[in-house]
């Protein structure tokens, strides 16, 4: 059996212990060719390459983030891929085994079922500071658009756009 986890707000954390992780309600249109389903990260050595997804998580609008962690067998086929690109059909094991080895920051992986209650091991809290924003290695890159829609509601959104307009003209 290999160990998820799914980063979730502590809100949510007593219902998901008691009714599972569900699909989300996504529809076709908004969709795309997307695959539907439970967003988690293999639970590897690395805390950090594990937890990643937490300060991205975060930007959503809540305050404490927790870790749902449930297992899944290993040979049950799940999608996985780096953010924003086309993911594979690979099994479980798979999966967690390429983060373990190649420890790549973007991965996510796509569980194409609902998480029952009973496959649910514990929700745990979180270190908050955890894992990067906006996108892996941003603060290298800089902010990819610091347009007025992109930053909304971000902390300091104001600077950033005035330093995107600037190197803009």
């Amino acid at each position: 059996m290999t160990t998820f986890v799914h980063i979730a707000d502590e809100r949510d954390g007593l219902a998901i212990k008691r009714s599972g992780l569900r699909l989300p309600r996504v529809p076709e249109h908004l969709r795309g060719n997307r695959p539907l389903g439970v967003f988690a990260m293999p639970v590897v050595p690395d805390f950090m390459i594990t937890h990643q997804w937490v300060r991205e998580l975060k930007k959503r609008g809540f305050k404490v983030a927790v870790g749902v962690y449930f297992t899944v067998p290993d040979g049950e086929q799940v999608w996985a891929g780096l953010y924003q690109s086309d993911k594979q059909q690979v099994s479980a094991a798979q999966a967690s085994a390429y983060l373990s080895r190649e420890r790549t920051l973007g991965y996510e992986v796509i569980i194409p079922r609902s998480i029952a209650p009973s496959e649910i091991r514990g929700v745990r809290g979180l270190p908050q500071v955890v894992g990067w924003r906006h996108f892996p290695d941003a603060h290298r890159q800089g902010i990819f658009c610091g347009c007025q829609y992109c930053m909304r509601g971000q902390i300091k959104s104001r600077g950033i756009r005035a330093r995107y307009e600037a190197n803009a003209a």
